[in-house]
């Protein structure tokens, strides 16, 4: 069976970037977060984090720091009964030329066969989410103000993407 999936951005998407800083003890998600993916879940979306960890590469974090942030994150989403189906990243430094850093595809190429292309969305703050999105063939939602990037969908507030996904879906 097909999914609907919700790829998802972390830093800047569903926690508030703190660039190469990041500690589990500072993890903030940002306001409304948990409770559009709650929405969306139960309107029948399977969520997927996929990010970009270049701090492993560059030596600011290890990569059991990431494990750890990941954890914390799923921990703090089940407090809201929200469920990841799968979290993803990369952690090369952006010269690596390596085919699982977005844009490109390769973290979710196991999946790609389970995934509803046509009723599966991308939200990221940033135009290399938007360009995976495109990569992958799903539909790009920026959580931002750049009226020129290339998302479907642009907007600042993650109310706004989860009321857009969900009037947008058409497997219901």
């Amino acid at each position: 069976m097909k999914h609907p999936t919700i790829f998802l951005d972390q830093d800047g998407t569903l926690i508030k970037d703190h660039a190469y800083g990041i500690e589990v003890s500072n993890i903030e998600f940002i306001d409304g977060v948990r409770e559009g993916l709650k929405k969306l879940q139960d309107s029948g979306f399977k969520l997927v984090i996929v990010t970009n960890q270049a701090a492993v590469a560059l030596g600011y974090i290890k990569e059991e720091n990431v494990k750890q942030i990941h954890q914390k994150i799923v921990e703090d989403l089940c407090a809201y009964n929200v469920r990841l189906w799968k979290i993803y990243y990369c952690p090369h430094n952006p010269d690596s030329k390596c085919g699982c850093r977005k844009p490109d595809i390769g973290m979710v190429k196991n999946i790609i066969d389970d995934i509803d292309i046509e009723n599966s969305f991308m939200i990221g703050d940033k135009e290399v989410d938007v360009l995976f999105g495109k990569n992958l063939g799903v539909k790009t939602i920026r959580l931002s103000n750049d009226a020129t990037s290339s998302a479907d969908y642009i907007t600042p507030r993650f109310s706004e993407v989860v009321d857009f996904i969900i009037k947008s879906a058409t497997f219901k």
